[in-house]
C-alpha cells in the first residue's frame, strides 16, 4: 500500500484507507450514452423532401449536433419543399427540422438584359439556359414565347430565371383604359363603368372616373380591367 500522504490529518487517515479497499474513494465514469449517427438523419430528411439521392440533395446539420440513438427507425416527413422534420419515436424521444437544399436541373427560360418593372417582356430579352432551380419559388418556363408580353411585378435582373410569381396576374393599366368599377357595401356588389386616370400594375392602388357621376375615386387593381373601391 502507497504510504500514506503526510499533509491528510492523522484521524482520516484509517477511514480513507477502508474507502480506497471499498472502492469507494475514485468512482468510475459513467459510460457514455450513445449517439444518433448524423448520416442516418440526414438520409432520413432527403428522402422525406422526396430527392432520389444523396447527389441531389444535402442535408444541412451542424457538425456538433448530438442526439441519444434511437432505438427504431428514424420518423421523416416533409414540412416544405426543402425542410423535413426528423423524429425519434423512443420515450423520451426527439424531434429537430432540417433544412434540405435541393438541387434540381433543367432547361428554363432566363432573363439576358433587365425586365424593368411594368413593361412587358420582348423575346430578345429571353434566352433558354441549364440551370439549377431546386430553390425555385414558383413555376419556371422552359418555352420562351410563354414569357413575352408578360409584365413583370418588380424589376429583374439579367440572368434572373423568372417564375409565376416575378409577374403580375393581369396586364397593366394605363391612364385612359377603361375598366369596371365594383363597389361592395353589406354584402351586395355593384358594378358600373369607370376610366382609369393613372397606370396600376395588378394589385396597385389608382385613381379612377366614374364616367355616369364624373366622380373621381380610389380602387385597387384586382383583375384585368377591374378595380374594386375602397372605402
Amino acid at each position: 500500500m502507497p504510504a500514506a500522504d503526510p499533509s491528510t490529518p492523522t484521524r482520516l487517515r484509517p477511514q480513507l484507507a477502508v474507502l480506497a479497499l471499498l472502492g469507494l474513494a475514485a468512482p468510475a465514469p459513467a459510460p457514455a450514452q450513445p449517439l444518433q449517427p448524423l448520416a442516418s438523419i440526414a438520409e432520413a430528411a432527403v428522402q422525406a423532401v422526396g430527392a432520389t439521392d444523396a447527389a441531389s440533395a444535402e442535408a444541412v446539420l451542424a457538425p456538433a449536433l448530438r442526439l441519444a440513438r434511437c432505438s427504431q427507425p428514424l420518423q421523416a416527413v416533409a414540412t416544405g419543399p426543402s425542410t423535413a422534420q426528423v423524429r425519434c419515436a423512443d420515450s423520451p424521444g426527439w424531434h429537430l427540422y432540417v433544412p434540405v437544399r435541393v438541387r434540381r436541373e433543367a432547361d428554363v427560360v432566363v432573363l439576358r438584359s433587365p425586365a424593368p418593372s411594368g413593361v412587358p417582356i420582348g423575346a430578345g430579352q429571353l434566352v433558354v439556359q441549364r440551370r439549377d432551380i431546386g430553390g425555385a419559388a414558383g413555376a419556371t418556363f422552359d418555352d420562351p414565347a410563354a414569357l413575352v408580353g408578360r409584365v413583370p411585378a418588380r424589376a429583374l435582373a439579367p440572368g434572373v430565371v423568372p417564375t409565376e410569381h416575378d409577374l403580375a396576374l393581369g396586364a397593366p393599366l394605363r391612364r385612359g383604359d377603361p375598366v369596371v368599377l365594383v363597389a361592395r357595401t353589406g354584402g351586395v356588389e355593384v358594378r358600373m363603368p369607370g376610366r382609369a386616370l393613372g397606370p396600376a400594375q395588378s394589385g396597385g392602388r389608382i385613381g379612377v372616373e366614374n364616367v355616369s357621376s364624373r366622380r373621381v375615386l380610389r380602387g385597387r387593381l384586382v383583375a384585368d380591367g377591374v378595380v374594386e373601391l375602397l372605402p
